[in-house]
């Protein structure tokens, strides 16, 4: 089993500071189009493919593998990504919450095994140690707040 955590502040020192809404805005609008936060080819397709009023639907291929997710967003608090095809099963969740002083931070956790491999084996090792490296989701939590101020900065983002 993996696990995997990280947290950032939203707003740290020197930064363009964000509201709840507007890095709420970001999370919803990563969730539909992932394409607009990875890096440049890093995610080919992302298409929402069923919606409902609790729940959607996305396709996705991401570093060459097809996926399909069942996102839940929990409004300007949690958006959580189960995995329900590709080369991962379990649940990836990115969560705003204030921290003891009431700053608002971003954390990213997961809970997920590699379908077809054994549990805690040496690609299970191999994908926890990628997730919690210096370019893992600390990183991608980073790069999707930078994103977010961009997309907002070039009016393309609303809360």
């Amino acid at each position: 089993m993996i696990y995997s955590t990280a947290t950032v502040p939203v707003n740290p020192e020197g930064e363009i500071p964000l509201t709840r809404a507007q890095i709420w805005a970001g999370l919803r609008l990563k969730a539909r189009d992932a394409r607009l936060f990875l890096p440049p080819g890093l995610c080919t397709r992302c298409d929402v493919v069923e919606e409902s009023a609790t729940h959607f639907v996305r396709e996705a291929t991401i570093a060459g593998a097809d996926l399909r997710e069942i996102i839940i967003l929990e409004s300007e608090s949690k958006v959580t990504f189960f995995q329900a095809s590709g080369p991962r099963e379990g649940a990836i969740i990115n969560e705003l919450h204030e921290d003891r002083t009431g700053a608002l931070q971003l954390r990213f956790y997961c809970y997920l095994g590699l379908r077809g491999k054994h549990p805690n084996g040496p690609e299970e090792r191999a994908e926890q140690a990628l997730f919690d490296g210096d370019e893992g989701y600390k990183a991608a939590l980073l790069s999707t707040l930078k994103r977010t101020r961009e997309l907002l900065a070039e009016g393309k983002l609303w809360s």
